[in-house]
């Protein structure tokens, strides 16, 4: 925005009308973003920043994704309503199966392999440090 140097009555009035004609634009601008429910909702999806993976498994599809993603779409939100959850009513289910969705897509093939990976390297290391701890056998 650039600072407009006003002399005098005129020029103030025809400045208060270009910002009313501009007000008015935005108005409508933002009445047409949220004028359906679909627009509503998007508008909100969009405050939620999504990841590079996310976003190129939305891109994708449903059977654009790997296994375990596909996979943990549906035994996620079943496990937790039917473990969990199991004597909650309907929006508490519903809004678990919706954050559900949303933590499954952060579940892919190399999240698995990582986590797998770091279990046996932790199991490596605790059997490791138990073999070399003397005292715990007898010697004859």
């Amino acid at each position: 925005m650039k600072d407009i140097a006003i002399s005098n009555r005129r020029e103030l009035r025809s400045e208060i009308q270009r910002l009313s004609l501009l007000d008015h634009e935005h108005l409508a601008a933002l009445g047409n973003r949220f004028s359906s429910p679909a627009a509503i909702f998007s508008a909100a999806v969009t405050l939620f920043p999504r990841s590079a993976a996310a976003r190129s498994m939305r891109d994708q599809g449903l059977f654009g994704q790997d296994f375990f993603s596909l996979i943990s779409r549906f035994l996620i939100p079943i496990t937790l309503n039917k473990t969990l959850f199991r004597r909650s009513g309907f929006m508490v289910k519903l809004l678990v199966g919706l954050l559900s969705q949303k933590v499954a897509g952060y579940i892919t093939d190399d999240a698995v392999e990582r986590v797998i990976k770091q279990g046996g390297l932790l199991i490596g290391k605790l059997f490791a440090k138990k073999e070399q701890e003397p005292g715990d056998r007898y010697e004859n």
